[in-house]
This record gives C-alpha cells, structure tokens and sequence, in this order.
C-alpha cells in the first residue's frame, strides 16, 4: 500500500504531521463487488455488497499521523508515573521517525499489572498524544474468534471485524487498537478469539490482512497495538514473544499522591463549578485518594465535588470522600 505527503514537516512544532495512506486497493473491491453483481442471489450477500459499496464511496486513503518531533511528553511522566518505563520505549520510537519520511511505528505492547493502575487510561492519553483514534476491544466480554478478523459473509448475521472497521470506516491508517484484558479472552478449539492476532502483530504479515467477511486485503502494518492483562499465564506464549512486554506496578505513595493532586486540578479545571472549588486540595483529601487505585480516584473525587458543593462548601473534606472499600475482592466505594 502506498503513502504521500499531506502535510510537510515543520521544525518546532510538536503538532502532528500527516501523510495520506492507501490501506486497500480499490481495484479489488471493484472485482468482488463485481462478482456479486453476477451471484444468483442478490438478497443473500445484501451487506456484503454494501460494504463494497462504502468501501469505494471513501475510497482507500487515510490519515497517516506522527508527531513533527519528540513531543513535550512531561506531563504524561507526571500524570502517569508509573508509566515511565513504557513512555520511554514511546519516546524512541518517535525518535526514529522524526526528520523521515518513515510512519511512526511502535511495537506492539502489553501493558501487564493489576488491575485499576491506570492502563486503558494510558492508551487513550497516548493516542491523543499520537494525533490517531483509538479503539477498544473489550476481549472480557467477547467468546467469538471473528471479533478481530470478521466472520464470513455465508454466516447469518455475519459482519466485518474490529480491524477492518478501525481502518475502512476510520480516520486513520495508523490507528491506537487496545485489546483490553487480554488474559480473559475466552474461546474453544474451534474460534480463536486471539487467532488474528499472529498475523496482525507481524509487520509484514499485517500489510495484507484479510478481512473474513469482506475478503479484501486491507494494509493493517500501521495500526498501534497496546494490550493490557493482569496475568500473562493467559495468554499464548506466541502472543506474547510478538510483543514488548511492560510489567507496570502499582503507584507509589508520593506517585499515587502526585496522581490524585493532577486528578483534582484536572476535573476541577474542566467544569464551570470547578471556579466554586478550592484550587488545591486538602493534605487529608489526598492521604485518603492515595490509598485508592487510579481507576477509582476519579469517582471518589466526583462524589467529594458534589458533597461539598450540598454543604455549600468550596473545600473538599476527607469526610466528603467515600472510603475505599476494605474486603479482598471487592470493587468500588462504601458510601
């Protein structure tokens, strides 16, 4: 597949640079399509054709986008710190493609630690920072092995995958794809639901994917894979030699403090009631923020905000919080 220049570079901007991307060729869109036009029944393969048909409406070309320069990544080091180690593997391989005319291209990772750390979070900030989409595939609540690579058009209900949506229905030809919980994707012998995943995390392999229900080669050699687990005795261990594995711990004390202080500034920032709030926040407020997980630090700040705006307070109490709660195994607030 193809790429030309959009966009040229420009020193000291860390805005993106975009290139345009051909991610398939039309000219076998055109062939399938036109064997369908000769197929008896035409009811039949009704959104197959469809798709062919959306497919030559947008036609092949995507954005291809990369950082101009090493971006200012010093507030992702401070919003995430416990990240650190994976933003320097990012930071390297932005390096290489800046000052090219290579794509930027990131070897595919997992993000391995428990759970509530912060790690869907990453990826989404990382692909803001890219300047690409970012999609999500929960593989905690999906059995089937099509999820990935499209179920063939002879099924009922059948319908393209996730791959093929992200770049024929997308943006982007370099898309952020997060296969979250990867450990918890279930299957049988029969459907694989990580079957896909062999080629599509090889470079080469990656750049004629096809897709089952469409059967066009698509150029997936861009897409961005970060996937995430809790424990990597789920996963095969071809899976896992594809990929830079990212063992990321639990925040520190003084990290998971550092966290909670940019969440407080960050949401009350970002809301109008957030001028009705104190600018910083109580050393008590943050003791107890500290002790909770990223993932539920945002939730706990929320039910602070409003609490102390019933009282009529512009001060967050730690009695505004719900505490955490205690018991193994459980998830979320005792309010």
């Amino acid at each position: 597949m193809s790429s030309h220049s959009l966009v040229p570079q420009t020193s000291g901007l860390s805005l993106p640079v975009a290139q345009m991307r051909s991610v398939f060729h039309p000219g076998d869109v055109e062939r399938r399509l036109a064997r369908l036009q000769e197929a008896g029944s035409q009811r039949e393969y009704e959104n197959l054709r469809a798709v062919y048909e959306r497919m030559l409406e947008r036609g092949p070309e995507r954005f291809q986008v990369k950082p101009s320069g090493v971006p200012d990544m010093a507030p992702l080091y401070e919003h995430l710190p416990n990240f650190a180690e994976v933003l320097d593997d990012v930071k390297r391989h932005v390096a290489l493609a800046q000052d090219s005319r290579d794509g930027l291209e990131v070897t595919p990772m997992l993000l391995l630690g428990p759970p509530g750390i912060g790690k869907t979070h990453f990826a989404r900030q990382l692909a803001e920072l890219l300047g690409t989409g970012m999609n999500l595939v929960p593989m905690s609540s999906m059995t089937a092995g099509w999820l990935l690579s499209g179920a063939s058009s002879q099924w009922k209900g059948a319908r393209p995958g996730k791959v093929f949506e992200a770049l024929v229905e997308g943006e982007y030809a370099n898309p952020v794809i997060v296969v979250d919980e990867i450990d918890k994707a279930a299957g049988d012998a029969q459907y694989d639901p990580l079957g896909a995943l062999y080629g599509l995390l090889e470079h080469d392999t990656a750049q004629n994917f096809t897709d089952e229900f469409a059967e066009v080669a698509i150029d997936a050699s861009q897409v961005i894979w970060i996937t995430t687990a809790n424990d990597e005795r789920g996963i095969p261990e071809p899976i896992l030699n594809r990929m830079n594995v990212f063992q990321v711990q639990a925040p520190t004390p003084s990290q998971a403090r550092a966290i909670a202080l940019n969440l407080y500034r960050g949401i009350r920032a970002g809301h109008d009631w957030g001028r009705l709030i104190d600018p910083e926040p109580q050393p008590a407020v943050l003791d107890l923020l500290a002790q909770m997980p990223p993932r539920e630090m945002r939730r706990a700040l929320m039910t602070g905000f409003g609490n102390a705006r019933l009282a009529r307070r512009s001060t967050v109490e730690a009695d505004d919080l719900p505490r955490a709660a205690a018991a193994k195994g459980r998830i979320g607030f005792v309010q």
